[in-house]
């Protein structure tokens, strides 16, 4: 996988094929195994995050491959995120993700929602009392804190729309090396991508094959009639064709299965070529956003009273 990995803005290069480990509910004995295979299989990017309640496992497997010297960790690129809760103080949350891991360093942290929430919001959902007033400006000098510590070696985003990126550029020392966002063929981020690329931030797709396996996921990218005619014509799978839509936008992915047979078949889409038809048909499938994020959206509280205002308009 040396070869399939992309430079990004801080100068560190990233494999373009993550291995998610968001599971609901989680089972860290399933996801300790899961990250043992991805391992055995070739992947060498690992996403987690606080809230996801992955970190121990995935720092549990990792160090295990280390210490039995299958792996070294600079072979190794390891992303986790901020959650609203922590937006106060960056750097310690970057200091108890560390320890969940047993690491003593990330290769990405990202700002997981534009969302601050009270300090005690440890759960992924938000009531309607638990919001603050989001001080982004604050919240990212935390964050280039964690970087000028060397607790991290990259700072990032997720969630942002074109809009928010552009708010944060008017006061980052350091801009954001990645964007992690909802991609695939039936949501192509046109002019997110357009934004990120103006200003060589990085785009990963999360959900590239919109989420099948979660509970908020839909199956309609891996079922449309169009993504499984250009799989038939290249002897390919549907999720093979997704994700090398996204690789072939310039985005990584992020897939999250633990299955053994489907995280081979996720390998294999660095394998298929897709032609110029295939791709036009791709941008001219209907669009639709699954992961809307409703849940950070209240008329009361909430600093967005509407999804339009959380996405401002791109959606």
């Amino acid at each position: 996988m040396r070869n399939n990995r992309v430079r990004l803005n801080c100068g560190i290069t990233m494999p373009l094929i993550g291995f998610g480990t968001y599971s609901f509910p989680n089972d860290r004995k399933t996801t300790e195994f899961a990250v043992h295979n991805a391992l055995e299989m070739g992947y060498r990017h690992f996403d987690t995050a606080k809230i996801y309640g992955s970190e121990p496992a995935v720092g549990k497997a990792i160090n295990e491959a280390i210490c039995m010297g299958e792996v070294e960790r600079e072979d190794i690129f390891l992303t986790s995120k901020l959650w609203g809760s922590d937006h106060h103080d960056p750097v310690s949350a970057l200091r108890q993700t560390l320890e969940n891991l047993g690491m003593e360093y990330l290769d990405m942290y990202l700002v997981h929602w534009p969302v601050k929430l009270k300090p005690w919001v440890n759960y992924p959902v938000p009531k309607e009392n638990d919001f603050e007033k989001l001080d982004l400006e604050t919240t990212w000098a935390g964050m280039e804190k964690c970087l000028e510590m060397g607790l991290c070696r990259c700072i990032g985003v997720s969630n942002f729309s074109s809009k928010k990126i552009e708010w944060l550029l008017d006061f980052a020392s350091t801009p954001p090396a990645v964007n992690q966002v909802e991609m695939h063929p039936m949501w192509r981020q046109g002019k997110l991508r357009e934004t990120c690329g103006d200003h060589k931030i990085h785009v990963s797709a999360y959900s590239p094959l919109g989420g099948p396996g979660n509970a908020w996921g839909s199956q309609a990218v891996i079922n449309h009639p169009i993504i499984q005619s250009i799989a038939l014509k290249h002897k390919a799978t549907p999720a093979q064709v997704a994700l090398r839509w996204g690789l072939s936008r310039g985005s990584s992915v992020i897939v999250k299965s633990f299955n053994e047979e489907r995280m081979k078949e996720n390998m294999g889409s660095f394998d298929l070529k897709l032609d110029d038809e295939d791709i036009l048909e791709i941008e001219n499938l209907e669009e639709m956003k699954i992961m809307r994020g409703e849940f950070h959206v209240n008329e009361t509280t909430s600093p967005y009273k509407t999804i339009e205002e959380l996405w401002d308009d791109e959606i």
